[in-house]
Order: structure tokens, then C-alpha cells, then sequence
């Protein structure tokens, strides 16, 4: 999701690629040594889209700016009236890197166009692909998208989040964990796209109609008025083929694994889990103790 914060990253690493000579020196990509940005930072937008992944080793990832990044730079520096919000329905890669769940992507995508809200909740057990769809639409969604975990909204609550940001759509993850307050915000704003509340010192009175994507283990949870709001959709565990093919997608194009990597990977796990973040768990830990190795540790609770 683009901020200030992630613009003055970019800048600064578009300069230091400006100042050097990219092919020449840098043809497997710089290190975080070079731009002075902490790898945790880097790889947060490496996830956004926003770099490339050029090369990577136990010992060194090589990162450069991606397309995307070069393009968002260039469109905030243009003149504010030649810019234009993204539309995550009219991208024609959105949710190409999901498999199956046909029903469920055009369902999300034809929401997402309607001329009016209309609000869809993702259910099943954990381990599908309920928060890569959240993830796909948060991607290209850009500012007007926001992301929130339905434990831990907001310190300053829903409203106010609202109110400040305006966003055009809105992700919750584990919706059914969202405190009382925040629920009950909720449901205003779904209902006509209007915040209104008294507060002291501020008054919120403003028309605002939001799309909300959310997503739950078991919609059971949620209150009767909650789920009357939603279009829900359950979605169910994938096939062992299905299972590996998005293993592998997910590898690569959230972990900056290299293709080989995630097939081996993807390959190990197989009959052991179906739930894709063993597989983003081990990729974490495979540098420092080995893919056999992480594995032992995080599923078979080996102690050697």
C-alpha cells in the first residue's frame, strides 16, 4: 500500500540506481548494505511490487526497482490531473496467480465494478486462499485499498481510520475477532456508506460508500445482522496437484525464492501439509538451517 513513508523509499533508492551503473556493477542487483534499508523494509516491498528480485543466495538478495516502482515515482511527480486511481477489477492479472476458485474470482471482480457496494466474505478452514485474494486486491487497489486484521483494527478505531483515509475498499482479515465497536462501525458503513457520530469536540458526518472484502474461518461467528450484510462464498482445501502449484507460486512471488527452490520445497512438503504458510515458514528458515532441516523442525518436531 502506498504512504509517504514507502514513496521516500523508493526515491531514495531510485537515486542511488540513478547514480550508478546498474548493468555494469550492480547486474545481480544491490543488497541493503547499499541503500541503508533495513532487509525486513526491503522485502515488505519487494512483496508490494514495488522491486525485483535479480538474484538471490544464502548469502546475498539482489534487489532492483521494479517497473511498478519506477511508475508510481513517475506518477507522483506528474501534475495531480494527469493521475488516476487504480481499478483492481480492470486489471486483467488480478487473481492470475490464484489457482482454482473460478466461481469465487468472478464473484470478487464483477463486486469490484459494480456501480454500487456489494460486500463479499471469504469462509473455510485456514491454509486456503481466502488472504492471497486479499492480498491480490490490496496490490492493486494501491492507496485507496486498506488492509486491517480484525484482532488489531486500530488503536484509534474504525471510524476514525475511515474518516481520515477514505478508502474505496476495505480488507478485513479474521473479521470475526473485530472488537464490538468496531463491528458496529462496521455495519453503518455497510449498509449506506455513512459515518455518523458524535464525539466530543468532532462531529463525523460523512458519506463515504465502501466495497468490504473480509475473511473468516467459520462465519458462524459473526453476528446475524453482520452476515446478512455479505455475499459469502465458502471456499475448500485444494487437491494435492493444486496444492503444490500454489506453493510454489506463492514461494516465488512473495519470498523472492528462485523457481528451483520452490519446486524442492513444495516438493518435501508434499503429504505432509496443506497449509500454504508451512511452506512460506520454511522458505524463511531454509538459509540458515537448510530446507530438510526446517522441516524436521517445524513439522516432525525433530530434535537433531
Amino acid at each position: 500500500m502506498k504512504d509517504d513513508n514507502t514513496l521516500e523509499l523508493l526515491s531514495e533508492i531510485a537515486r542511488f540506481e540513478d547514480s550508478v551503473d546498474m548493468d555494469k556493477d550492480y547486474r545481480i542487483g544491490w543488497g541493503w548494505r547499499q541503500v541503508r534499508i533495513w532487509p525486513a523494509t526491503l522485502s515488505r516491498l519487494f512483496k508490494d511490487g514495488y522491486l525485483e528480485n535479480v538474484f538471490r543466495s544464502n548469502s546475498h538478495t539482489g534487489y532492483r526497482l521494479s517497473e511498478m516502482g519506477r511508475s508510481l515515482l513517475s506518477a507522483e511527480n506528474a501534475p495531480p490531473q494527469t493521475r488516476q486511481e487504480p481499478k483492481p477489477a480492470e486489471t486483467d492479472s488480478l487473481f492470475g496467480d490464484i489457482i482454482g476458485h473460478d466461481g469465487v474470482k468472478e464473484l470478487l471482480r464483477a463486486s469490484l465494478l459494480a456501480e454500487k457496494p456489494v460486500h463479499v466474505l471469504l469462509t473455510g478452514p485456514p491454509a486456503l486462499a481466502k488472504t492471497l485474494f486479499l492480498w491480490d486486491i490490496e496490490r492493486a487497489g494501491g492507496e485507496k485499498a486498506i488492509w486491517l486484521v480484525g484482532s488489531a483494527t486500530s488503536k484509534a478505531g474504525l471510524w476514525d481510520l475511515v474518516a481520515e483515509r477514505e478508502p474505496g475498499i476495505l480488507l478485513i482479515d479474521e473479521i470475526d475477532k473485530m472488537n464490538s465497536a468496531d463491528t458496529a462501525a462496521l455495519l453503518t458503513m455497510m449498509e449506506g456508506g455513512r459515518l455518523v457520530r458524535a464525539k466530543r469536540g468532532r462531529e463525523l458526518n460523512l458519506s463515504n460508500p465502501i466495497r468490504v472484502i473480509a475473511a473468516s474461518n467459520r462465519s458462524e461467528k459473526l453476528s446475524p445482522e453482520l452476515r446478512s450484510r455479505f455475499a459469502i462464498r465458502q471456499l475448500f482445501p485444494y487437491g494435492r496437484a493444486e496444492y503444490l502449484t500454489v506453493v510454489q507460486g506463492v514461494l516465488v512471488r512473495c519470498e523472492g525464492l528462485s523457481a528451483e527452490l520452490a519446486v524442492e520445497i513444495a516438493g518435501r512438503l508434499d503429504g505432509l501439509t496443506q497449509n500454504v504458510r508451512d511452506a512460506i515458514r520454511v522458505a524463511r528458515l531454509a538459509p540458515q538451517l537448510g530446507v530438510e532441516k526446517a522441516i524436521k523442525l517445524l513439522l516432525e518436531g525433530g530434535t537433531k
